[in-house]
Parts: C-alpha cells; structure tokens; sequence
C-alpha cells in the first residue's frame, strides 16, 4: 500500500506556458516527475536546478544527433557496433580509432578509403562518421554516380554555386565509390569542380576499388587525374584495406559449417 503524499504542483500549467515559450522540452516533459522525485529525496535547490538543466541538455543532444543522423543520409545499419574490426591490420585499427576524434575535420583532412569490392570500405567510413555526428559533426552520404548527377543538374540550371555553397555546410561529404561507374568527360568535370571547392575548406570521405594509378579513367585526362589526386591527397589519411570480401569470407564460412554437418 502506497501511503507516500502525493506533491501537489499548484502553478503546473503556468510553468508548462514558460517552459513552452522559452522552448525547453527536456524540462516540460520531466519537471512535474523530478518535482516528486526532489521532494521525496530533499534535494537541496542546487541539485534540484542541476537534475533540470542535466535532462534538458540530454534531451537536446539526443534531438540534435537524431536531425543531423537524418540529414546525413547514412545507411544507419552501418555501425561501428556492427563492424568487425578484428578483420583490419593494426595499423588501420589505429588509423580508425584516431579518425573517431573528429580532429582531421578540423583541418580540413581528406579520408581515402580503398580496397577490394566488399572490403568493407563503405561500413568503415559511414560508420565513422555516425560517431563524429554524435560530437556534433555533420556529415552527408551519397554515392559518387547520385553526386555527379545532382551537380551536373545544377550546372545546367545556373545552380552550381548555390549547390556547392549549400554542400560547403556539411564538415564532411561521404563519396561511395568513386570511379566504380565510368563517367563521361562532363560528368567528372563536376566533380573535380567539387574536390576543387572542398580543398582545404572541408573534408572528403571516399571510397574508391581502384587505386590511383587507374584513376586517368575516371577523370579522362591525365592533367586533371593529377590535379585532383593533388588536391585530395595534400592533406589526407589514406586507409588501405586490402581484405578479402566481407561477403566471400561469409560464404566460405557458411560453407564449411554446411560440411561440417554432412
């Protein structure tokens, strides 16, 4: 049987008002609850104070993390939870566990990502930047070929400026495989345009199957192939991951499982 007082808030809907107005929705949504909770443990007013301003804090960082996650469009099943590291080399282990700091946005660094199909390289950056949206990073995924069409787009409607501007916004810009569809001339020329745009200014994630040496073929021309390996390995982190495919070692595995039981 409950025989505790029940704490009667007598202005309770005039504090809603407040709290509405001043936009404080951690405190609205749990002030009447920590109310009870104070009174019942005789909370001084300084940990009462600090129990609000600590659920309103929580409530914002959890609101901001879930808007920029959203924005980001990051596959969110790719998470670092999911990833299993003891696949990587030491030495990109390291690498890893530097990036999650968020410090290499801060000057501007690049992250070049390469490896065989299936490697992994996509899961590793966008799991990487789930972490830094929750330091309050903001980051954007799209594939490389979705890119180039959205900025050929813009080119075409005088818009390429204002694209270019609206994606100097993000600390980081997600590319998933670069130079796995063959673009034409035009096409790749937005996107040096791009990697021009960012250099120094904002960082760049990508993810390529082909090393730099069969990168004439992605941007057409030797001057230009050179120009933006310039530009995206001046200030750069570049993660090798030559592994075998994440989905062939999973198939082997199956299959031995299969004939361990026949």
């Amino acid at each position: 049987m409950n025989t505790e007082t029940p704490v009667v808030i007598n202005n309770k809907p005039i504090l809603e008002k407040h709290l509405t107005e001043l936009h404080l929705p951690g405190i609205r949504g749990y002030f009447e609850e920590f109310i009870h909770l104070a009174t019942k443990n005789s909370y001084s007013y300084e940990s009462f104070l600090l129990g609000l301003l600590e659920r309103e804090s929580e409530e914002r960082y959890n609101n901001r993390v879930s808007r920029l996650l959203k924005e980001s469009k990051l596959p969110l099943e790719k998470k670092l939870e999911s990833f299993d590291m003891k696949r990587l080399p030491i030495k990109v282990r390291q690498q890893v566990k530097a990036l999650l700091d968020g410090g290499f946005l801060d000057r501007n660094e690049n992250v070049l990502a390469f490896g065989n199909p299936g490697s992994g390289k996509t899961h590793l950056l966008c799991a990487i930047a789930q972490e830094l949206i929750r330091i309050n990073k903001r980051v954007l995924f799209t594939t490389c070929s979705k890119l180039i069409q959205e900025l050929l787009m813009a080119k075409k409607d005088l818009k390429l400026t204002k694209l270019l501007r609206r994606l100097s916004r993000y600390d980081a810009i997600i590319i998933d495989d670069i130079g796995y569809v063959q673009q034409s001339r035009e096409e790749m020329e937005v996107l040096f345009t791009l990697i021009s745009e960012r250099y120094e200014r904002g960082s760049l994630m990508i993810s390529s199957n082909l090393p730099f040496s069969k990168w004439e073929a992605i941007f057409k021309s030797p001057m230009v192939t050179v120009a933006a390996i310039d530009r995206l390995v001046h200030h750069s982190i570049i993660i090798e991951m030559n592994l075998e495919s994440f989905r062939m070692e999973q198939a082997k595995s199956k299959k031995k499982s299969s004939g361990d039981h026949e």
